[in-house]
């Protein structure tokens, strides 16, 4: 298997952060790690290596990245507004460096970008469409935690709204964004399995339905479980229609 490994500072963040390539080729698949993983975390986990035929094929390009999260959402000894301050850093850090480090890495700079992440890698999938669906055009969202405000010990502000899906999107009435949704894949994947809470999933597909947005709530059963085994089976799964 082809891998690269690239790492800048990020003048947004003010720290080195690394972005893991896997592939020589394929349609870009954008892919956050869980609470503290860096860009290493689904190799080692043996994601990679899961999806290894698709990859070697030809038929993904995946790209990991690192994590802000200890430095936002799940900062406890930070103030809530510095939490929410560091994830829109964040959020910018993946718009304007990474974003643009896929389209000049796929040598196009209209190439339409998937994304996937589990846990809280899944809200980072997720808020990553949500905010910029005329770039990212499909998401794969598993086990994921669309609301935040357990992570914000009762502090809320414009930042923290503007990355909290179940409250952006509830409020959601600019027709442009429908209309980028309408050429979107939305995937949320959730289940029976251990460890799992299916509300969170729920919660989210109740808004969307509500909003008319188009998507897909996956209920695996006993097969969507919050542990790697059912991560894997679920991706093998999702490239294998690509």
């Amino acid at each position: 298997m082809h891998i690269e490994h690239h790492r800048w500072y990020s003048p947004r963040l003010g720290y080195d952060l690394g972005v893991a390539v896997f592939g020589h080729w394929g349609p870009p698949l954008l892919a956050f790690p869980t609470s503290h993983g860096d860009e290493w975390e689904l190799e080692r986990n043996g994601l990679i290596s899961a999806l290894g035929d698709f990859v070697d094929g030809g038929r993904v390009k995946i790209i990991c990245v690192g994590s802000n999260n200890s430095d936002s959402f799940m900062n406890k000894g930070a103030h809530p507004s510095h939490r929410s301050w560091r994830q829109r850093l964040f959020d910018e850090y993946i718009r304007n460096e990474v974003i643009p480090f896929i389209h000049t890495h796929c040598q196009s700079s209209e190439i339409p970008i998937s994304t996937t992440g589990a846990s809280l890698g899944a809200y980072h999938a997720a808020n990553t469409l949500f905010r910029y669906p005329h770039l990212v055009k499909r998401c794969y969202a598993l086990s994921g935690v669309f609301d935040l405000r357990s992570m914000m010990s009762g502090g809320y502000d414009e930042n923290f709204y503007f990355h909290n899906p179940v409250d952006y999107l509830n409020n959601l009435t600019d027709p442009w964004y429908f209309e980028q949704f309408e050429s979107c894949e939305i995937r949320l994947a959730t289940g029976t399995g251990p460890f799992e809470d299916r509300r969170h999933s729920y919660d989210l597909s109740a808004i969307l339905s509500r909003k008319g947005i188009r998507h897909y709530l996956d209920d695996w059963g006993p097969r969507g479980g919050h542990d790697w085994p059912y991560w894997k089976e679920q991706m093998r799964e999702y490239l294998s229609r690509w």
